[in-house]
């Protein structure tokens, strides 16, 4: 079976798509896992805090209050500074949930660090006889925010070890599924670089080389059946170098097959401004015209489509095109790059040359003849309005 080079560079396109949003994936993870650990930090930095609170004493107690006040004031900042860091739980709030339980252990930690602030200012303001109460109240306040630190830094380390088995879990399918992609596109990129090879080589005897995609057999079946170029003399029009009208049935011949698929188009231009009856300007001058004509028709040619010289002043374009919109576009194309040659009249005064067409899509029971017979009838119509391109609808709607 062929495979389609199209198909196969579409999904290499979405593979690389796909592996860049895998690693930003990958990133955002690795960076959430690093603002886990720094939670653990600031939360073991806030226990360091709390310790140091144990150590002041009550013998200057205006200093002891502004220090433990300051240190309060730290520890609330601790706790926004851990608010903050939970925007980046992308896992904690997409997938495990436990984003709304961090921020409520925040809100509770709050609420601990507030209730340690009033019993230390109860136990430094208070009089000696309520010195011992206030003492075991600053004591329990420790205890229970100490406490709960310890359980928020189990809770953070256990989701910061579960993060990291499912990183590494990703991580190692990620890879695996890279490694097998990438060998599996080399294969097939190996494999069209062998088709481009056998293209190349198709003239050199190389015919016992299986084609991998369906484009290379296509280009293959072509090359093969092309048409062969003639010098033969009696096939050109001696003026304009291109084929005369004997030329044109040959080359018609030869390329007709090249695209079976396509819709032939069969195009008669006459040039509006001189014919063989009216000779308005020099023979000189009038196949120096023909000649530009004749070379900016060339311009447009295809490999399959075929253009002659068929009369004095008319030119034969035969087209082969996917669609009959696109045929006609083409040939349109053709007509005003004809109308966009500079020409120069002996006096020196600057000419415009255009070029009426008829325009006719061949069927394929038809000869090539009567296609032809059919686009002079069209180009009759087409040189009523001069610099126009007429299609048989055009007839039909003249008629009605």
């Amino acid at each position: 079976m062929k495979h389609s080079i199209n198909k196969i560079f579409s999904n290499f396109s979405m593979f690389l798509i796909l592996s860049t949003l895998l690693v930003l994936i990958l990133t955002l993870l690795i960076i959430e896992q690093k603002t886990s650990f720094t939670k653990i930090d600031i939360l073991q930095n806030q226990k360091s805090i709390i310790n140091s609170l144990k150590a002041l004493k009550k013998d200057d107690i205006e200093l002891a209050l502004i220090q433990f006040n300051g240190k309060s004031n730290q520890l609330q900042h601790e706790i926004k500074k851990l608010q903050n860091l939970d925007k980046y739980n992308y896992v904690g709030k997409y997938l495990s949930n436990n984003s709304d339980e961090f921020l409520k252990d925040l809100d509770k930690l709050s609420k601990l660090t507030m209730n340690l602030n009033e019993s230390a200012h109860n136990y430094y303001t208070k009089n000696l006889l309520d010195e011992e109460q206030e003492s075991q109240k600053l004591k329990n306040a420790f205890d229970s925010i100490n406490n709960f630190l310890d359980s928020m830094t189990i809770k953070n380390i256990a989701y910061a070890k579960d993060k990291h088995l499912l990183i590494e879990k990703v991580a190692f399918i990620s890879l695996a599924l890279l490694l097998f992609t990438s060998f599996w596109y080399r294969r097939r990129l190996k494999s069209i670089y062998k088709d481009i090879l056998s293209l190349y080589a198709i003239d050199k005897g190389q015919n016992d080389y299986e084609v991998f995609s369906q484009e290379a057999d296509a280009i293959q079946l072509r090359m093969k059946r092309k048409p062969v170029v003639t010098n033969n003399p009696s096939l050109k029009d001696p003026l304009t170098e291109i084929n005369n009208y004997k030329g044109m049935i040959n080359s018609y011949n030869q390329k007709k097959r090249i695209k079976d698929n396509n819709f032939t188009s069969v195009s008669i231009f006459e040039i509006d401004n001189f014919s063989k009856s009216k000779r308005t300007f020099s023979q000189l001058f009038t196949q120096t015209i023909l000649k530009k004509v004749a070379f900016t028709i060339s311009l447009h040619e295809q490999a399959t489509d075929v253009i002659a010289r068929t009369d004095y002043n008319q030119f034969t374009i035969i087209l082969s095109r996917a669609s009959k919109e696109a045929s006609f576009k083409d040939i349109d194309t053709i007509r005003q790059s004809i109308s966009e040659i500079k020409f120069k009249e002996p006096s020196g005064e600057p000419l415009a040359v255009t070029v009426s067409g008829g325009f006719v899509i061949k069927p394929n029971n038809q000869a090539l003849e009567d296609s032809i017979k059919k686009a002079k009838e069209v180009l009759f119509h087409a040189q009523k309005k001069k610099n126009t391109i007429s299609q048989i609808k055009d007839l039909a709607e003249h008629e009605f």
